[in-house]
């Protein structure tokens, strides 16, 4: 690969002859004669890299770089009016589905990226949405109420490959536990889910499919205590571990079982919080180390919002807003599969920062991330559990 630009030597990742399937089965190219979708994707895929505020920031950008544009991949003659016009009437599907495919690479090269060593068994999600505000005058599609506007994407996060596993696209309006019933669920995985889903109903649904889920608790949940473990640990910071039933009608109706409830005392931020859980085999500091992970869709959502452009869009209506989403997407499953097969070892975030600024270089990309590798920070080899909360 020596003598090609990084960005070509990134793209060389992406399965075209895959690609090339969905745009003949959604019939992307017809009646196209130059700015196909294989280049709309590699301009997109440009554009998230390189961070562009706008459409018009982003043709310029290529447009300073015309000579290199073939080499690219890209190609010449690209216009605001006919990237605008593609974004708009394209099918999303073609790049919708190329997520899904570019997920599952993904999440099969980097199985145990992320080392949840006490989960060995079944795969160990983290479900959370992120809200993308639309200004109603211009995105009047997404109407949320009064004069705002806004979607959201929701997300599975699969915490050992570190990628996503699964994401959804609604209205801003759905309610995240709405959205638990879009999770395909797997017996013998974790689901770890904030306090925002503790919907009985759809928790019961989990269980009776064998799998489990570790919640945080809502307030004035109102539950008698079948049995108390008697085990605090306050070295680690374990408070309690009980076994409990719901009392109030509709949630002992919609959750009729036994379940475990894990208080936790985080000795940085001096606060409690409490968990419940179905799986009663784990230990208590099991329980809460699986749901420190959930901040790993945390960070995801940080950064595709800092470093993948989906905070402002190249395009206003739906169609448009759902590409940019879906190249979000691709491109941060493509920097994840080009960290994999090259074995650099970097952390993505890390990754992107440099990669952006390179993406013009003739350098080998292996030999530029080895060159700009940081050594990883130590361990924190304390006892006491840091989740890091927020409010």
């Amino acid at each position: 690969m020596k003598g090609e630009y990084i960005f070509t030597q990134i793209c060389r990742y992406l399965p075209k002859v895959e690609f090339d399937w969905l745009v003949k089965k959604y019939k992307g190219n017809r009646a196209v004669k130059a700015f196909t979708c294989w280049r709309q994707l590699l301009a997109l895929i440009f554009g998230q890299l390189t961070g562009c505020e706008s459409l018009r920031v982003l043709v310029s950008s290529l447009r300073a770089h015309e000579s290199k544009l073939f080499h690219l991949g890209i190609g010449k003659n690209i216009s605001v009016s006919n990237f605008a016009y593609a974004n708009c009437v394209r099918n999303p599907k073609i790049f919708e589905e190329l997520a899904a495919l570019m997920i599952k690479k993904a999440r099969e090269k980097r199985l145990g990226a992320a080392e949840v060593f006490f989960i060995r068994e079944g795969n160990v999600y983290a479900f959370d949405s992120t809200t993308i505000s639309l200004c109603l005058s211009r995105f009047d599609w997404s109407r949320l109420h009064h004069d705002k506007g806004g979607i959201k994407v929701h997300t599975l996060y699969d915490v050992k490959s570190d990628v996503p596993g699964f994401y959804v696209i609604s209205n801003a309006d759905v309610h995240d536990s709405q959205a638990m019933t879009f999770v395909p669920y797997e017996s013998g995985s974790f689901y770890i889910f904030d306090r925002a889903y503790m919907d009985t109903e759809q928790l019961f649904f989990i269980h009776k499919t064998k799998a489990y889920f570790v919640v945080r608790e809502k307030v004035n949940m109102r539950y008698e205590v079948v049995e108390d473990l008697n085990y605090s640990n306050p070295i680690t910071g374990v408070v309690s571990d009980q076994r409990i039933r719901f009392t109030v009608y509709k949630t002992a109706k919609q959750y009729p079982e036994v379940l475990r409830r894990v208080v936790f005392y985080d000795e940085e931020s001096q606060r409690t919080f409490v968990f419940y859980t179905n799986n009663l085999s784990i230990s208590a500091e099991e329980v809460a180390l699986l749901y420190k992970h959930r901040w790993r869709v945390e960070l995801f959502f940080k950064w595709i919002k800092q470093h993948l452009h989906i905070k402002e869009f190249y395009g206003f209506n739906e169609n448009a807003v759902r590409i940019q989403i879906h190249v979000a997407i691709i491109t941060y499953c493509l920097v994840a599969i080009v960290e994999h097969d090259l074995n650099v070892r970097m952390d993505t975030y890390y990754m992107l920062r440099i990669l952006s600024v390179s993406l013009l270089d003739k350098t080998p990309i292996r030999d530029l991330l080895m060159k700009a590798k940081e050594e990883k920070t130590k361990q924190n080899d304390s006892a006491q559990l840091v989740l890091n909360f927020e409010s």
